[in-house]
């Protein structure tokens, strides 16, 4: 490997670094070694994290050299050791008189990015080089335990609580070889990611998780998630000592987030309501046990314990601190605009003071909720949701997480929390549930609507200087990213000495970048809030897309600035089929908002463009999405980017208005240049947003792509100059959108005679592709059935396309969309049924059958739909997507969705949403629940599995489609109680098969005679042998099945 010199230290690099390679490394050197802060953005493909890896090491290895120096030096009494070799010549730092004596000094390295996932890559990396330094990953109990019984617990606060009880019972066996095992070479030498650590503690039959917090200590690089050292919290609980470490923040383009929402928080009413139900338990049963004792003493028996050692008066306490909590917020008065009041930081003191909570008890308070948490975690039976307790516990934390000097009994830090939080108190009006929730206990607000307490902290530098008043020797900041680097250093508001803008690797011929304000049709392209829904900008980008995916090879990336702007466009498109043009060409694929069917829709999307038949795909999706974010698009992934517009922050949402008073504020205040204006802060945060977009294009060296900038401010030098470093050299005006189309072609042209072809992927399912794809050119009429159906699948409007070909019969299978809510709740028999096929998969469900890329794109379609209902029911209405016909009058789908359909959508979210070993403690409890009909074991199960994490509480409310009738009821009761939403009962619910079955077909006669010109001809398509056999396989196999 090649050896180079760089600021006097030998770097040891895997092959011939480039030039922006050794000037990042040189970067990264002189911050260790003067000591300095540093922000480094160098773009994705540019191998910054082997830089960093070989830099960081090659200097704490020259720095332990130095020690050696000075020890030698020392024993010699100035007798050179090597007479051709001065001691002068081992390094620079061995004139440093900072340079510690004992090697146990020598810097850490603190190495930390925002998933494991990226750990794990890095970690990849750090295996390809020389260096074999002693490395620990921190991760969680969820991640790493190891003990069966801890892991069946479904909430991360049940298995911290069981694993501490087991610990300090010494009664988990995988810990208690902890200690042991720690010295074995096989652990502390091999360079392990958290898959490693997991497979090697169950080889070794050692707990991970405490392996890992053993391994700390004597590590010489450790790797975490840079939430667990920026949240103050996170930090306590890991043991962190940062004194003189050497910290990396990679892919810092979220660090400015995650810093203040860290230290932020929302108190709602439901969260309170949750925590009084959890102190309401812990009462009832402490005085049944007092009561019990009494009688105990009268007749000498011996006394009985619950296992908690608190007095019922210390409970009673903290139920009176909850209460007086709540009416402090209660008794705030808002203005009647509804905008809710907003009060400097320390004003929290003030109303935490009210409920008695101060720096003075703040430590008792914590370890008596800390002793409940325990408590309940522990019990057997009844599940009790603590997440409310914990809540609590957080938030005084963050309240109070800067102790009092010694010796002083009061302290009020107003000062400092003025200076970077503000309190707001508005109506909870966000969310039905936590209304809901709040009518089902006793209290002063059982009759008002609840008031949300949030606490926000507006500077990043506030946790950045945390981190330097821990001791910090440096701090290096570092992403593909961070443009406009000025205004991130100062809000971070801690000096950077070093900062470095790096280009990228690739040539002018990889690259090409083009701003075009208007469309083919001379309409201006524009996302401003006055013009992003008009006629005029939904139609231009609609024909803009239309042509760039005719000229732009395999997969192209289209970014919306958000999802209203993103459905709004897709519905335009529909409508006036822009979106039927799109697809003759490149199928679209959609961006999800539930994370759940993500995976899926990538694979299908990745699966086309490798398809040698296809022409390639198109993927919608939004800034700051799942996709913007270190989502690999490398090749023919990703040969094109579509930027459609600044994605601003919601102008009108408080903690946006708050962020921006609170900066103009302080630059008043302060000393003027130091701080951003408001306006320059919400400038950078679209600039940013489309930064990391762009940067999905271009992934490596050998790689080429093309970034269109489809909005008319991308004209303007200051929106210009906000873009990164690497793309601005290359950015060219178009206000001829022929000349932009021209010249595209001709680049892709000689890219692709120039650059070697990308490496090849394995051979696609071969039913990805059927036909040929229809040429761009092709008419309506001749496209294959392949192509007809594929934007169908992941854009709802598409099945427009399937009614103008396949006929009624078809049309009526394939609109699955156009359906409320409660028309699904009304098919409870079969899904039973359905759900056991699709576990046994030994006939298969729908998607069984539907092999490789066809299993991929339907679960895609389902994501859409449920990610529908979601939206529908978290608005608390029911509304329809209106599909229309491009070739024939509007038509209404028929309401009944298939009943498999429902299973598919449900199993695929739940296995999705589950830990594996979760997923099949839910599947053995559905079937139990069918063999022996007994509700209470069902639903002790489903609510263990649903109702701690309140993102999971919709999929124990849908699951009221799997209940038996006579049980229907009782679930909407326990769902209200549960998670303060019920299922939509109503009385026919509960009713027996054959009469729901009279009810529904009265019901579909006359909902569907005078509205469907095609009822006749749905209500035959179940002899699928007569009307669908021409439709091929996948449709026949889909359709085996009797709906009504």
């Amino acid at each position: 490997m090649p050896k180079i010199t760089l600021n006097g230290i030998t770097v040891d690099f895997p092959f011939q670094p480039y030039r922006c390679q050794e000037e990042y490394m040189t970067k990264v050197l002189e911050c260790l070694q003067k000591k300095v802060n540093g922000i480094l953005e160098s773009p994705t493909g540019t191998g910054k994290t082997l830089c960093l890896l070989c830099a960081t090491l090659a200097w704490r290895e020259h720095f332990k050299d130095t020690i050696s120096a000075r020890k030698i030096a020392q024993r010699m009494s100035g007798v050179e050791l090597f007479p051709d070799r001065p001691m002068s010549s081992w390094g620079d730092a061995a004139k440093d008189a900072e340079i510690p004596a004992y090697y146990t000094d020598v810097p850490k390295i603190i190495y930390a990015s925002r998933t494991h996932s990226q750990l794990t890559q890095v970690i990849s990396e750090l295996k390809s080089t020389v260096y074999r330094p002693k490395v620990c990953v921190l991760g969680s109990r969820e991640q790493l335990c190891i003990n069966p019984e801890v892991k069946r617990q479904e909430s991360n606060h049940m298995q911290i609580h069981m694993c501490r009880m087991k610990v300090m019972a010494r009664t988990c066996h995988f810990y208690n070889n902890v200690e042991e095992k720690s010295t074995e070479k096989e652990l502390t030498n091999a360079i392990l990611d958290i898959e490693d650590l997991v497979k090697n503690g169950n080889k070794h039959r050692v707990c991970p998780y405490y392996l890992s917090r053993s391994l700390k200590q004597q590590a010489d690089i450790i790797f975490m998630p840079y939430n667990y050292l920026l949240d103050s919290k996170s930090r306590r609980a890991h043991n962190l000592d940062l004194k003189g470490t050497v910290v990396i923040l990679d892919e810092a383009h979220n660090v400015e987030k995650l810093c203040e929402e860290s230290s932020s928080f929302d108190l709602t009413p439901y969260d309170l309501a949750s925590a009084m139900d959890a102190i309401n338990v812990v009462l009832e049963e402490q005085a049944k046990v007092v009561q019990q004792n009494e009688i105990h003493a009268e007749f000498n028996m011996e006394f009985a314990s619950s296992g908690l050692s608190m007095e019922l008066e210390d409970i009673a306490k903290i139920k009176r601190i909850l209460l007086q909590l709540e009416n402090a917020i209660d008794a705030v008065q808002l203005p009647d605009n509804g905008n809710g009041v907003t009060k400097e930081g320390s004003y929290i003191f003030d109303l935490f003071a009210e409920a008695q909570i101060t720096f003075q008890t703040k430590t008792s308070l914590l370890e008596s909720l800390e002793q409940i948490e325990q408590f309940l975690s522990g019990r057997t039976g009844i599940f009790t949701n603590i997440a409310g307790l914990h809540k609590l516990s957080d938030i005084i934390q963050i309240v109070f997480s800067i102790d009092p000097p010694e010796g002083t009994s009061s302290f009020m830090p107003v000062q400092s929390i003025s200076k970077y939080y503000k309190v707001h108190i508005h109506m909870d009006t966000s969310n039905q549930k936590k209304k809901q929730r709040t009518d089902l206990w006793s209290s002063s607000v059982t009759k008002k609507e609840g008031k949300v307490l949030s606490y926000w902290c507006f500077s990043p530098g506030y946790s950045m200087h945390e981190l330097v008043r821990q001791g910090v020797r440096t701090i290096i900041l570092t992403s593909g990213t961070l443009s406009p680097l000025s205004s991130f250093t100062m809000e971070m508001q801690i000096p950077f000495p070093v900062c470095l803008e790096n280009p990228h690797v690739i040539d002018k011929h990889q690259i090409w970048v083009g701003i075009i304000p208007k469309g083919p049709d001379g309409g201006l392209l524009s996302s401003t809030y006055e013009k992003r829904f008009s006629v005029e900008c939904l139609s231009s980008l609609g024909k803009t897309i239309g042509n760039l995916v005719r000229i732009i090879p395999h997969g192209l990336l289209v970014f919306f600035p958000s999802y209203p702007v993103m459905d709004k466009s897709l519905e335009y498109w529909r409508e006036h089929d822009f979106a039927k043009r799109i697809e003759e060409v490149k199928p679209m694929f959609v961006e999800p908002r539930n994370k759940g069917t993500f995976t899926e829709i990538m694979d299908a999307y990745y699966d086309k463009i490798v398809c040698p038949k296809s022409s390639g795909a198109t993927f919608l999706a939004v800034c700051r999405g799942k996709a913007s974010e270190g989502l690999d698009f490398a090749d023919m992934n990703g040969r094109g980017v579509v930027i459609t517009g600044l994605p601003f922050p919601p102008r009108m949402e408080p903690r946006v208005v708050l962020k921006m008073q609170f900066l103009d504020e302080m630059k008043r205040q302060g000393s003027g240049a130091q701080f951003l204006s408001g306006r320059e802060w919400y400038r950078q945060q679209a600039s940013r947003a489309v930064n990391q977009a762009i940067g999905r294009v271009i992934r490596h060296r050998q790689d080429y792509g093309a970034i269109f900038l489809c909005d008319h401010r991308f004209v303007n030098n200051d929106v210009r100059s906000q873009l990164p470093s690497w793309v601005r050299p290359y950015v060219k005006i178009y206000n001829n959108f022929g000349h932009a189309i021209r010249e595209v072609s001709q680049f892709f042209r000689i890219a692709q005679k120039i650059m070697p072809p990308p490496p090849t992927r394995s051979s696609c399912p071969s039913t990805i592709c059927e036909e040929d794809p229809t040429s761009s050119t092709s008419s309506g009429q001749s496209l294959s059935w392949t192509k007809a159906k594929n934007l169908d699948d992941h854009v709802p409007s598409l099945k427009r396309k399937r009614m103008g070909l396949l006929g009624d019969g078809a049309t009526s299978l394939c609109v699955e969309y156009d359906q409320e809510l409660i028309a699904s709740r009304r098919q409870p028999i079969g899904l039973l049924d359905a759900l056991e096929h699709n576990e046994k998969s030994s006939e298969g469900t729908e998607d069984d059958r539907l092999p490789g890329e066809e299993k991929a794109k339907r679960l895609s379609t389902l994501s859409l739909q449920y990610e529908k209902r979601l939206t529908d029911e978290q608005k608390g209405g029911r509304k329809k997507i209106k599909i229309v016909n491009n070739l024939q009058a509007d038509k209404v789908a028929d309401p009944a969705e298939p009943k498999k359909t429902r299973a598919t959508l449900f199993i695929a979210t739940v296995k999705q949403a589950l830990s594996q070993l979760h997923y099949d403690l839910f599947s053995k409890a559905l079937q139990q629940y069918k063999r022996t009909d007994d509700f209470q074991a069902m639903l002790s199960q489903m609510s263990s599995l649903f109702v701690e994490d309140q993102k999971k509480h919709i999929l124990l409310r849908e699951f009221y489609q799997f209940v038996r009738p006579q049980h229907k009821k009782q679930f909407d009761e326990a769902c209200c109680s549960l998670t303060g939403v019920g299922c939509g009962y109503k009385p026919e619910h509960s009713l027996l098969r054959e009469e729901r079955e009279v009810l529904a077909k009265k019901a579909g006669e006359k909902q569907c005679l005078p509205k469907t010109t095609f009822s006749e001809g749905s209500s035959s398509q179940l002899n699928s042998q007569l009307h669908l056999n021409k439709g091929g396989s996948h449709l026949i196999s889909g359709l085996n099945r009797t709906d009504c």
